[in-house]
């Protein structure tokens, strides 16, 4: 039960009755009720007084007492300054008690209709995943449990960045470098294999550069380009695109142990696709488009032979989207790859999650499209993230100094298992599932410490903060979970059963209540993240959550309640709680465990 839609509906019936008239959806404005004042929702009167003609406290302490005299859920109500505050009675919130926990669809809106695409993780081929793509990945595949939780019809794709100059470094590299080496032979797992050479090509061309500038007295920047090294990659890029069978083999056998190496990342982060797309087989998409743009003077070929689109009225740059060799650049790809997925799918929204450094990256990709003729542009919505620094500052994956995303997963998995052994509760549980619970914790702890900030910020990642079993973290929630776990089966053992009592309002104590609301508030917590693009949302209402019943538990006597009616109406309030945090949890990834 909505209680706001509760007072708007009962609000439009008191003035029906008191003053004769019909009001409008748009006069009626409700909110909770300021924390300073009592009451649970308010009632905002002053647009409502050229219809009741009367001062602002008048007309509230009027449809107030109508209210209270009609409506039994509402207890009581003041007016402060012409807002009238409601307050509920305890049969409401055992009445919406009763409603939650007899709907076992609870927090899972109403189908929409609509289709929405979501894009994320979008790894190149020349490097593992690291801290950075695992926020990608946890923030994308989170966005997409959240929009399906409000009723959306979601596909998640990656799109593998698996040609390009980047590609051919590693390529080129274990050419010069490699000796036949392979995963197998090195028992060095395909990602991190090929990003070795990715390192090596760079420390290559940093040495070539340095060279060319010290003989030739010329800045870095311009010896760069001089580099034997790096005009071999370039030549190595356009022998691909002219399908070189050579140099296509190569390709094809590295990418296939890269692509085995994101597998095993993927599966342990809990990441799935719908589809995966490759740029390698989307690229001709749009170089489609862009020929189709010259012909109709959207575009421009300058003398070298690349293609251009002129933004410069639109208050933009001019983008390349064509180089003088005919080779493509990612805006290409970008242009047929989301003229594909649109024409196979209808989408009503396709929103891509990618990070800030390429905010005008996609204000240019939609602007070139609107400029084509594709009027479903306005629906391409870029989730715009913000990196993740450590202590020690920015990443650097040419340098090889990223923290990877196998390392990062391992080390949480030792922090948890060192941490929770500390605790010394878990003697007597099997081997093989303390195993499985330290992989919990850890991702768990990883996940939840990245997925709560908010994602246009830049966060700063700390491993040890964030598998602390106090405050915000996902342990923290984790150990809630199991504590209400143990107590439920303790009652269990005890032959005690949870149940709502019925018509039995005045067993609720005033925490309960609290905890109610905020029980009852989740479907509309569901629809906020949804429409922010938010899991962030989501995390920090299971940490109030947690808060809310470590606290009550800490006051409140469930097992040793004399009262058997209050006791299993208290057991069937913790278990919602732990049904609640189990939803919310799992939009964003995390396993809660039975015990810890």
């Amino acid at each position: 039960m909505n209680p706001q839609n509760f007072v708007l509906e009962k609000a439009r019936e008191a003035i029906k009755a008191l003053y004769g008239a019909d009001v409008e959806e748009k006069m009626l404005q409700t909110q909770e009720t300021r924390k300073e004042f009592e009451g649970d929702i308010t009632l905002v009167t002053f647009p409502l007084l050229k219809v009741t003609r009367q001062a602002p406290d008048v007309s509230a302490n009027n449809i107030g007492g109508w209210l209270k005299e009609n409506c039994p859920q509402i207890e009581s109500f003041n007016v402060i300054k012409g807002f009238l505050n409601i307050k509920f009675s305890t049969a409401f919130w055992q009445g919406v008690l009763e409603e939650i926990s007899s709907n076992k669809d609870f927090g899972q809106l109403p189908s929409t209709g609509k289709t929405i695409m979501v894009e994320f993780s979008s790894p190149n081929t020349n490097k593992p995943l690291h801290l950075g793509h695992v926020r990608n990945n946890l923030l994308g595949s989170s966005v997409a449990r959240l929009l399906a939780a409000n009723g959306h019809n979601v596909i998640k794709v990656n799109l593998v960045n698996d040609r390009g100059i980047h590609i051919c470094k590693s390529m080129l590299a274990w050419q010069k470098m490699g000796n036949g080496q392979t995963p197998e032979n090195s028992g060095i797992k395909g990602d991190h294999l090929v990003g070795n050479y990715y390192v090596a090509f760079s420390n290559a061309l940093k040495q070539q550069t340095k060279e060319i500038a010290a003989a030739e007295n010329i800045p870095e920047e311009e010896a760069e380009k001089r580099a034997p090294i790096l005009k071999e990659a370039q030549a190595m890029l356009l022998k691909w695109e002219q399908g070189d069978a050579d140099t296509v083999a190569l390709w094809k056998m590295m990418n296939s142990w890269v692509y085995a190496g994101f597998a095993q990342t993927y599966s342990r982060l809990g990441i799935e696709f719908n589809r995966t797309y490759y740029e390698s087989q989307t690229y001709l998409n749009g170089k489609a488009l862009v020929k189709e743009g010259l012909e109709k003077g959207i575009f421009v070929k300058k003398d070298d032979g690349s293609v251009w689109c002129h933004l410069e009225d639109d208050g933009l740059d001019s983008k390349l989207l064509l180089r003088g060799d005919g080779t493509s650049v990612y805006m290409t790809q970008d242009l047929g790859t989301a003229k594909q997925r649109f024409d196979e799918y209808s989408l009503d929204e396709h929103i891509y999650v990618v990070g800030n450094e390429q905010n005008y990256h996609f204000q240019v990709l939609k602007l070139i499209l609107k400029k084509l003729g594709f009027e479903w542009s306005d629906n391409i919505y870029h989730l715009s993230y913000g990196m993740v620094e450590l202590p020690e500052g920015k990443m650097k994956s040419r340098e090889g100094t990223v923290v990877d995303a196998d390392d990062l997963m391992d080390k949480m998995y030792s922090t948890a298992k060192e941490t929770s052994l500390e605790l010394g509760k878990l003697a007597d549980m099997p081997a093989d599932e303390q195993e499985r619970l330290f992989e919990m914790i850890g991702l768990g702890a990883l996940k939840y410490f990245i997925i709560k900030v908010d994602p246009k910020k830049t966060m700063l990642f700390d491993p040890k903060e964030s598998i602390d079993f106090n405050g915000n973290t996902g342990p923290f929630i984790q150990y809630t979970h199991a504590r209400i776990k143990s107590i439920l089966r303790k009652a269990s053992e005890q032959g005690i059963e949870p149940a709502i009592a019925s018509n039995a309002a005045s067993l609720l104590i005033p925490k309960e209540i609290e905890i109610v609301k905020l029980l009852n508030s989740y479907p509309q917590v569901v629809k906020d993240g949804g429409d922010a693009h938010s899991p962030a949302v989501i995390a920090n209402y299971a940490y109030e959550l947690a808060k809310e019943f470590n606290q009550y538990y800490h006051d409140t006597q469930i097992l040793r309640e004399e009262n058997g009616t209050v006791r299993a109406q208290r057991l069937a309030l913790l278990g919602i709680i732990a049904q609640v945090l189990v939803k919310a949890m799992a939009i964003l990834g995390i396993e809660l465990p039975e015990r810890m």
